[in-house]
């Protein structure tokens, strides 16, 4: 088992160790403060402090670990041989130049996000302000590097000491913001949408399309989703989850009403090939009850219990919005990572537990971060079909390198080839195979 020494054990530190050496190396491992001890432990060790102790692996520290309020930090990003690296420290012969937990905690924690910080038009984070944003690389798994760093270190001075393997992971994860384009939206709805194509946007082309769907000449565009399950079916080892938005119907969120038995059949059917979560609704993030609620909604049509997440609108607010999940008995949350560009918000690929930084101690929620989304591609950086398949094969190499968990975010009206979306579905059969385990 892998000893860490230091001074003193604190929250954070222990926290951050377990982030490290557990969720990214699958590494056990004991802290000791009793110097005596860790001087005469005859396996793999290293101490974190600000001095070395004996001729052990030493990392020094900074103050970030050892502190329990939250302040302005300077973490000073920059570049080591090619690496990117935060909280340098200085001085003689050292392993490393810079602390690689205080690095961590301070990406992984989100310690920035509840420093003051300006907000968009949907109250989210803007990713521009962030450390790694500016900086310039937020498409690095900086976390999963930092990892693999120590653990060349340790292996280089105990060549006996044995690692658990790890493995490059893939996770397909779909939002269904809206199951059907144009089918099972009830009178109200498809009449509405009959006189604003008409009326306002003068597509007659559209409403013969609707006709056409309604009396069952043609597929409802957005209805892809045995086209997902069958590409899915064809790469051994992947994870497809599928996020189903169950929310009241207002400015923000339109989904297919969960009433509808087409829309309960869909997702029942949508259960037995993959796991389901719940997309919680615009107004979730501020509103507890509503998670609560819509919670119960899944549930009761999958007749079971419900204990994955993903905000509509990435609309996650910390510590508030992973707050109210654990209120509602939610174990995972998908929500980690950017709208408007791609990246890992976090530093880090591969699930890890919420740190609720304001509380000061780790929580059971586990965080499963994404690196890209398809509305990101085509939205907000507005790539070509080709130009957003270079930029996933960016991602995969990055991932594949570190052993890390390439997760994505797709929608299953976006494999329509229609409103804009023509050319994508090959793209994301390219994905789909560049990105297979």
């Amino acid at each position: 088992m892998l000893l860490v020494h230091t001074p003193k054990l604190t929250n954070r530190l222990g926290y951050t160790l377990n982030v490290l050496l557990k969720h990214v190396l699958h590494a056990e491992f004991s802290i000791t403060t009793d110097e005596e001890y860790f001087l005469s432990y005859g396996d793999a060790k290293f101490c974190y402090g600000p001095r070395r102790l004996g001729d052990s692996i030493h990392i020094k520290s900074t103050k970030l670990l050892f502190e329990t309020s939250i302040d302005e930090q300077e973490p000073r990003p920059f570049q080591h041989e090619g690496q990117w690296m935060l909280f340098p420290v200085y001085g003689h012969d050292l392993e490393l130049p810079f602390d690689p937990l205080a690095a961590t905690f301070y990406m992984v924690s989100r310690y920035e996000e509840y420093l003051p910080h300006r907000e968009d038009e949907h109250g989210r984070y803007v990713s521009s302000e962030q450390l790694a944003v500016a900086a310039g690389f937020n498409d690095e798994p900086v976390v999963d590097q930092w990892a693999q760093i120590l653990q060349r270190m340790i292996a280089e001075r105990y060549p006996d000491y044995t690692w658990s393997s790890r493995h490059y992971r893939f996770i397909q994860t779909v939002d269904i913001d809206s199951a059907w384009c144009y089918k099972h939206k009830g009178i109200f709805r498809t009449v509405a949408g009959t006189v604003r194509d008409l009326v306002v946007r003068r597509d007659v082309g559209e409403v013969k399309r609707r006709m056409r769907v309604l009396v069952g000449r043609e597929e409802d565009p957005f209805d892809t989703f045995d086209y997902i399950i069958g590409k899915h079916r064809a790469i051994p080892g992947a994870k497809l989850i599928f996020f189903a938005l169950i929310a009241d119907y207002d400015q923000y969120d339109k989904p297919s009403s969960y009433q509808d038995n087409h829309t309960r059949e869909l997702l029942q059917h949508l259960d037995d090939y993959a796991s389901m979560g719940i997309h919680p609704g615009y107004h979730s993030a501020d509103q507890p009850h509503n998670v609560d609620l819509e919670t119960r909604r899944l549930e009761d049509i999958l007749h079971r219990t419900i204990s994955k997440s993903r905000y509509h609108f990435l609309r996650l607010k910390l510590p508030v919005s992973y707050r109210i999940l654990l209120r509602a008995g939610l174990t995972d949350d998908y929500s980690m990572g950017y709208a408007d560009t791609t990246g890992f918000r976090a530093g880090i690929s591969v699930a890890y537990p919420f740190y609720d930084l304001e509380r000061d101690n780790e929580t059971k929620l586990i965080i499963h971060p994404f690196c890209v989304m398809d509305t990101t591609l085509q939205k907000y950086l507005k790539l070509s079909p080709e130009e957003a398949l270079e930029h996933y094969r960016q991602l995969v190499d990055r991932l594949r390198k570190v052993e890390g968990t390439f997760c994505c975010i797709i929608h299953n009206q976006n494999l329509s080839e229609r409103y804009g979306w023509e050319g994508w579905r090959h793209t994301y059969e390219q994905m789909l195979e560049l990105a297979k385990p």
